[in-house]
């Protein structure tokens, strides 16, 4: 049993994986436009993910779940396949349009996206500090694309902004169907059998071959994305394990100061310079950011405190009866 010490230290860890690989990420998304297109290299993270995951889930011995599901699970786990293929493929198109750091700040509008869902379909409540948080989120955004606002030659970044949002839109409507198949499935199985899926729905619109005359680099750059998805998530799931969920979700909430970072890295030392330029924010800008990620960290700590105080009230209740 870890010491509380521990406990924190084994959190911080895995949550700075997270909030680094997921900060890489779209980096090397950017640059895989160079040889392949969205489709086929989600396609491809997908099937290495899935194999992997499949062998790990079989030598477990924890495929058995998937003999218990209904009709309307294995529905529920197309259309969270479908979903979850549009938010990778529309986020790897939207660096086409967009520096890294700002199609990671640009994600950060996804808990506005889940919390409509959860209003519409799951008839969660939204509280009012939780829409104050979701305008500050909006208007930091405005202050931090304002250099633009009054040009007309920038349509191309507001075509990766809209990009951003249907790819936020599309994780939060997977997020929703997962969280109606966690008393079917456990999360490892879900994700598994949406690899499957995206495999092969998938496979019809990929080009393969194109993969096969890949240099060296652009293979490195591949196996990368491949990996990133499991060793991302995989910390992710480490983090839940020692941290509570508002601390994990707060701390990822950093992930476009990473992605912002790692840029200008990489310009620093002259990296990929046909790909990765810097982004140049003046601090107005960088202030901009500031209120999305606090904004961002808000909504979660608002939360967890709405959820204290329900279980708090719900305790009187259940010593009654």
């Amino acid at each position: 049993m870890p010491t509380a010490k521990q406990t924190f230290l084994y959190g911080l860890f895995f949550s700075s994986i997270t909030v680094l690989f997921w900060g890489m990420l779209p980096i090397a998304l950017k640059l895989s436009g160079d040889f392949s297109d969205p489709i086929t290299l989600t396609w491809l993270r997908f099937s290495v993910a899935g194999i992997i995951l499949g062998l790990w889930q079989w030598q477990r011995g924890k495929l058995g779940e998937f003999k218990n599901l209904r009709k309307q699970d294995w529905l529920r786990l197309a259309a969270a396949g479908t979903f979850l293929i549009v938010n990778y493929t529309t986020f790897a198109w939207s660096l086409d349009f967009l520096l890294p750091g700002s199609a990671q700040l640009s994600f950060q509008i996804a808990p506005l996206f889940l919390a409509l869902g959860g209003l519409f379909f799951l008839k969660d409540t939204i509280h009012w500090q939780q829409w104050m948080c979701f305008v500050g989120i909006g208007l930091g955004m405005l202050v931090f694309f304002h250099p633009i606002l009054g040009q007309g030659n920038q349509g191309s970044i507001w075509v990766g902004f809209a990009i951003v949002q249907c790819s936020a839109a599309a994780w939060s409507m997977y997020a929703l169907l997962q969280k109606s198949l966690f008393q079917r499935l456990a999360p490892s199985n879900i994700l598994l059998a949406i690899y499957a899926y995206a495999l092969v729905v998938m496979l019809p619109f990929a080009s393969p071959s194109t993969l096969l005359s890949m240099s060296s680099d652009d293979a490195w750059i591949a196996a990368f994305c491949c990996l990133n998805t499991l060793i991302a998530y995989g910390a992710f799931a480490q983090a839940m394990r020692y941290w509570q969920t508002v601390q994990v979700s707060a701390s990822i909430a950093l992930t476009p100061v990473m992605a912002f970072i790692l840029t200008e890295v990489c310009v620093a030392f002259g990296w990929w310079t046909n790909r990765i330029s810097s982004s140049h924010a003046d601090l107005l800008s960088l202030f901009g950011m500031l209120i999305v990620i606090v904004s961002a960290i808000n909504v979660q700590l608002i939360s967890a405190r709405v959820q204290r105080k329900a279980a708090l009230l719900a305790k009187p209740l259940s010593n009654a009866t």
